[in-house]
């Protein structure tokens, strides 16, 4: 007759330590604080938040408006984008992990 297999103890297996739970478990080249792509996320959010504002902005002031609102939203654009590249760029630049670049 044959025998039933004898149930698995649950000390045979090593119980996983994750390095976020654990600061212990980090290797030496580990860091969760790093960004992965390079990028600080506050950077991605305010270049969001900024065009879409500036794109309701221009379009708000060239739908209701007269021949000078309309040449002043294609001023607005023609300043407010390049400045807002080169401003959140310089952020980007400042913010950037220097000591974990990503990979």
């Amino acid at each position: 007759m044959p025998t039933s297999p004898q149930p698995i103890q649950a000390e045979q297996y090593e119980v996983p330590r994750y390095p976020v739970r654990d600061d212990l478990a980090i290797g030496p080249t580990e860091d969760l604080d790093r960004e992965p792509d390079g990028v600080p996320h506050n950077v991605v959010g305010l270049t969001a938040l900024f065009s879409v504002m500036l794109a309701m902005l221009v379009a708000f002031m060239f739908m209701t408006g007269s021949t000078v609102a309309r040449v002043a939203a294609i001023a607005l654009a023609g300043v407010a984008i390049p400045t807002l590249v080169t401003v959140l760029r310089t952020k980007a630049a400042h913010e950037r992990d220097h000591t974990h670049p990503s990979r």
